[in-house]
């Protein structure tokens, strides 16, 4: 068992004492806890943040009876979304900068404390349900983090990976630590359903003690799949329909409460693990005022939607708009529970109790700091937000011209929530003042190797849950990749990685003839959040770049000429990025090193299926035609 030392002193805040016979009273109840938590739900989605197109009655009730927080933070990608909720740190502080695949050697270290951890000991039943994201190696698997049982799909849903038993893409359901059952896209249209039934019969179960329940929802990531009684009801196509689903289950969660008569001792919050995903069209959500979505800082990428309801403490029917986020719910649930938190051992949360009970709007943090992986993009105190790189507009989407200067932007987002007017020549004082907190966190926590930064989980030798294609495994023992003929692929067309070009270790080349698409497009790309290469025309110039982690290397062809191109891109051996178009080559430029994995992603021609290796519309299909397409590889 992990320890909790003291960080601020306990103050019990449940119901009120209760006189008993003889003068003496009665201890107050420990709070029940609940954190539902949605993927990929926008800012601008639910009804109580300004939704005309998705009905939310069960959220706008509990909105009513409880508390909207208008200015309260995630971050820009699920994993590290999810490690911040429950351990109250910047994901760069616990070595967890962006999203976890299957089979992957990292996870949330077990050395981290959880809010799980932190209330078990104070006679609290925990139990998760539904999307954990925080690695699928049974070290990191939710019962090896506090919670006493879990049910659901250990990553996103778009994770499928094929099934060598019935050759199905499948996600698998778990149950604690056991796959319970392979699903497909089809059979995902029934897991909100039974999380439900879950979350319910666990409620249900333990209302004679405190409990936590931790409710991540898979939904509303793509692939979009509302269960069948919503299906087509909603008047905002698939998506509308699931987040119609959502509200309903948020609706069992509260009446379930209020007939067990719980609701005044259990303190349920509803937020958001980032923005919406932007990209995806009519199967993504919006962000409502706010500019960017997810994968971005900009504030529509992490800024989520985030109701807290607790009938009788939390004021009914309230705003608050002062800077809070999930990084602050460990020091706040555990110090609700009556647990203590480790003076030893940083976190980056702070106690929001005061707030949530509508006792101050004092901001309980310094400021709030914005992170893309390891780096920090952006900072805020009070109104005032400071960028201080370029920030995409969203995953899958580049830099705006407004943003892609060296020099900082300042924005007033009391102001102007939408982030449009930089006023950082209207005042360099802030400018200097918000620079300087900017200067001191990446002290701590930037570079290469960061004075405050824990090491991630890790483990040798991952495997999958369940007999499957596993890409990383296979690149392991591939030999030698021969020429690999993909001439006869189409746009659109996709490879599972284990059937594409193995890359690992290796130099690549691509050479194919292209009739260009004005608008450009991708042409080729393998990878993404993680490693890979693409090839793509952006701007009327051919790009090739290449993925390590977080660091994009982008070789820039010139103005491309009319008519039909021969491309040629190559990553030497040397490390070098190479590329000619029409036999016009382009200065050399030098990359990190050769890919150090087979990237896990499909194979894709003429689009980016998932994340996006750089910055572009990934699920925009090429325009043009794609000939003569081939990719060699050489030890």
């Amino acid at each position: 068992m992990k320890h909790l030392p003291l960080v601020s002193a306990f103050v019990l805040l449940a119901s009120p004492s209760v006189s008993l016979a003889g003068g003496e009273s009665q201890a107050p109840s420990k709070p029940n806890l609940v954190v539902i938590f949605i993927d990929d739900l926008g800012y601008g989605d639910i009804g109580p943040f300004g939704s005309t197109l998705n009905r939310t009655p069960h959220l706008d009730r509990m909105a009513a009876e409880g508390m909207k927080l208008t200015s309260f933070y995630a971050a820009p990608v699920c994993s590290v979304s999810r490690a911040q909720l429950l351990t109250g740190c910047y994901g760069a502080r616990i070595s967890v900068p962006g999203v976890y695949f299957p089979a992957g050697p990292n996870g949330l270290n077990p050395q981290e404390d959880t809010i799980a951890e932190g209330v078990k000991p104070q006679g609290y039943a925990t139990m998760c349900v539904g999307k954990w994201h925080l690695g699928d190696q049974p070290e990191f698997l939710p019962t090896n983090q506090g919670f006493d049982h879990y049910f659901g799909i250990p990553y996103s849903n778009d994770m499928q990976r094929t099934s060598l038993d019935t050759g199905q893409r499948v996600v698998p359901l778990l149950r604690d630590n056991e796959v319970a059952e392979l699903l497909t896209d089809e059979a995902q249209t029934t897991v909100t359903e039974r999380y439900t039934e879950e979350a319910v019969a666990f409620v249900r179960a333990h209302r004679d003690r405190p409990f936590f329940l931790y409710f991540p929802h898979t939904a509303v990531h793509t692939p979009i799949v509302p269960g069948a009684a919503f299906q087509g009801k909603s008047a905002n196509g698939r998506f509308g329909d699931w987040v119609e689903e959502v509200d309903a289950s948020v609706g069992r969660v509260l009446d379930l409460l209020r007939e067990l008569k719980l609701e005044q001792n259990t303190l349920v919050l509803f937020t958001s693990d980032n923005g919406p995903w932007l990209i995806k069209g009519s199967d993504g959500g919006i962000a409502g005022p706010l500019r960017g979505g997810k994968g971005s800082t900009w504030e529509g990428g992490v800024r989520v939607p985030t109701i807290a309801w607790w009938p009788g403490r939390i004021p009914a029917g309230t705003t608050c708009d002062t800077v809070a986020g999930t990084i602050d719910l460990l020091p706040t649930l555990v110090n609700l529970a009556g647990g203590t938190l480790a003076a030893e051992r940083v976190i980056d949360g702070r106690d929001i109790t005061p707030l949530l009970l509508g006792e101050t709007t004092a901001a309980p943090r310094e400021a709030h700091y914005y992170f893309a992986g390891y780096t920090l993009q952006a900072v805020r105190q009070g109104p005032w937000k400071l960028a201080i790189t370029p920030q995409p507009e969203t995953m899958g989407k580049g830099v705006a011209a407004d943003a892609a200067g060296p020099g900082p932007r300042l924005y007033n987002l009391d102001d102007e929530i939408g982030e449009q007017t930089d006023l950082a020549a209207q005042h360099p004082d802030i400018v200097l003042q918000l620079q300087d907190l900017a200067a001191k966190m990446n002290a701590d926590l930037g570079g290469q190797t960061p004075p405050g930064r824990r090491p991630a989980g890790s483990v040798e030798n991952p495997v999958m849950l369940y007999p499957a294609e596993n890409p990383r495994r296979e690149a392991k023992s591939a030999s030698p990749a021969k020429p690999v003929p993909l001439d006869t692929l189409q746009v659109g067309d996709s490879l599972p990685s284990s059937h594409a070009p193995q890359v690992a270790g290796k130099s690549l080349t691509i050479k194919c003839d292209v009739d260009p698409d004005p608008t450009g497009g991708v042409i080729v790309s393998h990878g993404g959040s993680v490693m890979g290469y693409t090839l793509y025309l952006q701007d009327n110039r051919a790009v090739f770049a290449v993925r390590h982690g977080k660091q994009v290397t982008r070789i820039t062809s010139a103005e491309l000429p009319a008519g039909r191109l021969s491309v040629e891109a190559q990553l030497a051996a040397n490390a070098t990025l190479l590329l000619a178009v029409n036999g016009q080559a382009v200065e050399p430029v030098k990359a990190p090193g050769l890919l150090a994995g087979q990237p896990m992603e499909e194979f894709n021609v003429g689009f980016d299926a998932q994340n996006t290796v750089d910055q572009y519309d990934g699920s925009k299909r090429f325009q043009g035609t794609i000939r003569a397409l081939a990719i060699t590889t050489q030890p």
